[in-house]
């Protein structure tokens, strides 16, 4: 009897955790994004970026404004590439809410900003993925970024 116990509690909590490919997959596409991003790569990231992506930000201003900016995936891109090796950008990923529904995803990834090893800003990156055949591609990108009310220890 406590074998049978033993397995089914295996099994209930293996399926509680068990990630499914789809989401192993547009995890992978995340990652891959800040690993070119943090080795100054436009080039794999832009192998899973779609060409027509769109990049925004959210924030609030010094005078309580909610501002919201578009920017120019050319001259993100073109911002990672040319930083000089005095500047370490750090995008510290903390958690990952994936949410599929057949060819559209959403990935959640609350993160800290460290700059040259100092901390910087906190905030959320929303990406939402287009699965185009076998492939997915990130289509749009928008983050928020604050000072303060960041749950750092």
């Amino acid at each position: 009897m406590q074998r049978i116990i033993f397995y089914v509690i295996v099994l209930i909590t293996s399926s509680i955790f068990a990630q499914s490919d789809e989401e192993i997959q547009a995890k992978a596409v995340v990652d891959t994004f800040f690993e070119g991003f943090h080795k100054g790569d436009t080039t794999l990231m832009k192998s899973i970026m779609s060409d027509k992506i769109i990049m925004q930000t959210a924030y609030r201003n010094k005078e309580g404004k909610d501002i919201l900016v578009n920017d120019s995936p050319k001259d993100v891109l073109k911002a990672i590439a040319t930083r000089t090796a005095d500047q370490k950008w750090d995008e510290r990923l903390l958690s990952y809410n994936i949410q599929i529904d057949g060819n559209m995803a959403n990935v959640w990834t609350p993160y800290e900003f460290w700059y040259n090893d100092e901390f910087h800003h906190c905030g959320v990156n929303s990406f939402q993925l287009f699965k185009n055949g076998d492939k997915w591609k990130i289509i749009y990108i928008i983050d928020t970024r604050r000072r303060n009310s960041c749950n750092r220890n």
